[in-house]
């Protein structure tokens, strides 16, 4: 920092180049003469001014936050705070160097060299730093460096031993470097000498980290390989889907396969998309019941829902205000906004949109207090009633009429043993167990497999996977009618992990790829309805298995690996 060193004579004596100028940690030339009283007063203000401006605008940020005022209205006296904090930090910095902070290039516009040179100056400057724990920091001996592919620089070398230490935050090697891999392998050699433990195993070529730079996953330092099969064909709606799952699971992909088999043999599958709308349901309070029941009465108020839904809509182009149901606990009101995303999943669109209702709910309202945007009775990642009653995301049924003498010669079992194992077991068994939302034999397996391959969040299986299966003897008890009413599936074909390449390919696979350019959120909707259907082959084939008493006989053949594995280990 450039601490307004301003002397009444020029510094006769010029500065090297290539040097930092801290405050404290240079001396003047000795041509230079002494500091004025007066410079160290004028400092010694400003430093006053900074911190007084500071606190009286938090103070009256925390009243405008209490007393439910809006806080984008400036008073006089706050500008006037604001414009003494700005002054100050100038006066007390220096203009240049703020100059430095707001015209500072990006770095994409830095050549190569450039970039060593402020890497050389940034490690210099950084050794002379005191760490948090000890004042000095010894460099880790080389025969404790844990063997890796890549043989450290001398220049990555400084970087590594400065983030071991705690003078380079790790986080920010990325934005230093310039170069996400590089930051990546720097990242991984640090914490294995910080931890002694060994990443050997995990992959660190072969990925694109720019691609996952502030959107995807921070700080990483490498990436996890999971196998994809695929199934099918699974025919569906007259059309024939090769699916991807990604799964460590032996005999998943095995069994999902032969119930797509089942179904494609008996006519193929069809399946409706009952609803399409994601949610969230922030949380405010009031000072008495009767106001959080006024709010309550205006958002459910068909007159108001055309207004709400303008401020709404504004914030997107593709959300679309469907509903709000509104629920009270004491002074506290929960409201579950409903909206329709397009092709994405739309996490991130519902919340700007319920942002819009809040502020412009504010100006009528101005003692709610907003507690936080989401209050969990949207109800994401976690088993809700809410969700198994009211449905998010999509909401899907998929059906099919297997023959009989498919169900006997592909599922080797009968159509009357397995309607009654179903009633055992996905109905009675999981009443017994108090299940919500769990009356499947394992519509996550197949689920959260495609959701990643596919680039979902994988998280919210919990709510997606929620499914009813339903098994039923018809035309004379000859066929089968099996069924999956899946009510909250949560998925996207834009955003999040679905631009990744990997995950891109598998959407590629299913002729889902990316936004609909015909219709908004057919795309995500063919989906939804695919998952369902695998869904469906997966739960035939299970069922079947566990009705021939083949499950164990299957896993021990599938998911049992039969390498001498002592041999392997000792190798």
């Amino acid at each position: 920092m450039d601490v307004r060193r301003r002397h009444a004579e020029p510094v006769e004596a010029p500065m090297k180049p290539n040097k930092l100028h801290h405050a404290g940690k240079m001396a003047p030339p000795a041509e230079a003469p002494p500091a004025t009283a007066a410079l160290h007063l004028a400092n010694a203000s400003s430093v006053v001014v900074f911190f007084s401006a500071v606190y009286y605008l938090l103070s009256r940020w925390r009243e405008k936050i209490r007393t439910g005022a809006p806080l984008h209205f400036v008073a006089p006296s706050e500008m006037v705070a604001i414009a003494s904090l700005v002054g100050s930090f100038v006066w007390f910095f220096g203009l240049d160097f703020v100059q430095s902070l707001i015209l500072r290039p990006s770095p994409e516009m830095w050549s190569d060299d450039e970039i060593e040179k402020v890497e050389e100056v940034i490690v210099k400057d950084s050794s002379a730093a005191v760490p948090l724990k000890s004042k000095t920091v010894e460099p880790i001996p080389q025969e404790k460096v844990i063997e890796t592919n890549d043989i450290p620089s001398a220049e990555d070398e400084e970087i590594i031993n400065s983030v071991v230490a705690g003078t380079i935050p790790s986080y920010s090697l990325e934005s230093k470097l310039g170069d996400c891999r590089r930051a990546a392998g720097i990242r991984r050699e640090a914490l294995q000498r910080a931890t002694g433990r060994s990443l050997e195993g995990l992959p660190l070529d072969g990925f694109d980290y720019q691609s996952i730079l502030g959107q995807c996953c921070e700080m990483p330092v490498g990436y996890v390989q999971i196998p994809v099969g695929i199934v099918g064909p699974l025919k569906l709606d007259g059309k024939e889907y090769t699916v991807p799952m990604a799964t460590t699971e032996g005999t998943l992909v095995a069994s999902t396969n032969r119930g797509c088999k089942a179904i494609a043999m008996s006519g193929g599958a069809t399946s409706v998309v009952l609803r399409d709308g994601m949610t969230r349901a922030p949380v405010v309070r009031f000072g008495t019941v009767t106001r959080a029941a006024d709010l309550k009465f205006f958002l459910e108020s068909p007159a108001n829902f055309e207004a709400i839904a303008a401020i709404f809509n504004s914030s997107s182009r593709f959300g679309r205000l469907q509903g709000i149901k509104c629920a009270i606990a004491g002074k506290n009101l929960y409201m579950r906004f409903s909206c329709s995303t397009g092709d994405a999943m739309g996490m991130n669109m519902v919340s700007k949109g319920v942002q819009n209702v809040l502020d412009f709910l504010q100006k009528d309202f101005p003692d709610m207090e907003v507690m936080g945007i989401s209050g969990n009775f949207c109800s994401d990642k976690k088993p809700a009633a809410v969700n198994w009653i009211e449905g998010r995301g999509k909401s899907v049924v998929c059906e099919a009429i297997l023959k009989g003498d498919v169900v006997r010669k592909v599922l080797k079992t009968s159509v009357e043993a397995l309607v009654e194992l179903n009633v055992l077991k996905n109905l009675t068994g999981s009443a017994m167990a108090g299940a919500l939302g769990g009356f499947n034999a394992h519509a996550s397996n197949i689920l959260t497999a495609i959701y990643i391959a596919t680039g979902q969040d994988p998280a919210q299986n919990v709510e997606s996977s929620h499914c009813l299966t339903m098994m039923e003897a018809v035309n004379d008890g000859q066929d089968l009618h099996v069924s999956v009413s899946m009510p909250s599936i949560e998925v996207g074909t834009v955003g999040g992990g679905t631009q990744l390449a990997s995950q891109s390919a598998c959407l590629n696979l299913l002729g889902v790829k990316g936004a609909s350019k015909d219709t908004p959120g057919a795309n995500s909707r063919q989906l939804a309805r695919i998952v369902a259907g695998s869904v469906l082959a997966g739960e035939i084939s299970l069922m079947s298995a566990l009705a021939a008493g083949h499950l164990v006989k299957s896993h021990m053949k599938y998911n049992r690996s039969s390498k001498d594995m002592p041999k392997v280990a000792s190798s």
